[in-house]
């Protein structure tokens, strides 16, 4: 099964070097290894944004390359907003890039790997799969 890759895990990755995410990180690499990592341009967006330095924005954007933008269809958005009005009325508050993250990964039937504990609230109410294989 494919993983859509969170922003905060490939932050991790790229540019902390902190010991309780040396696992997330590895599982990353194992995923990267078996050709099973998906990202969506807003999360390649996010992970770009804020390198000001044009030499590091450049050689993340060339890592980045190698991972081709999984397609965001009219209906994501459509989903996206569904989930959204759900979890609202269910009084869990999330962000729109979080909940096109949940309908790509629900269309595609993929796990999602992220540190962010808001996925936890959105898994009580929505059909997602959190990544739980970590090395």
């Amino acid at each position: 099964m494919n993983v859509l890759v969170d922003t905060c895990i490939w932050s991790h990755a790229l540019r902390s070097r902190k010991p309780e995410y040396e696992v997330l990180v590895k599982s990353l690499e194992t995923l990267i290894a078996e050709q099973r990592v998906l990202i969506i341009g807003a999360i390649r967006q996010e992970v770009l944004s804020g390198y000001s330095d044009h030499n590091k924005f450049e050689t993340l954007k060339a890592k980045l390359n190698y991972f081709e933008n999984t397609p965001i269809l009219d209906e994501d958005y459509i989903t996206a907003a569904r989930f959204y009005n759900e979890c609202r009325q269910k009084g869990v508050q999330g962000s729109h890039i979080d909940l096109l993250i949940c309908a790509v990964a629900v269309r595609l039937n993929a796990s999602i790997l992220t540190s962010d504990k808001d996925f936890g609230f959105y898994q009580q109410y929505l059909p997602i799969k959190l990544y739980t294989n970590l090395i």
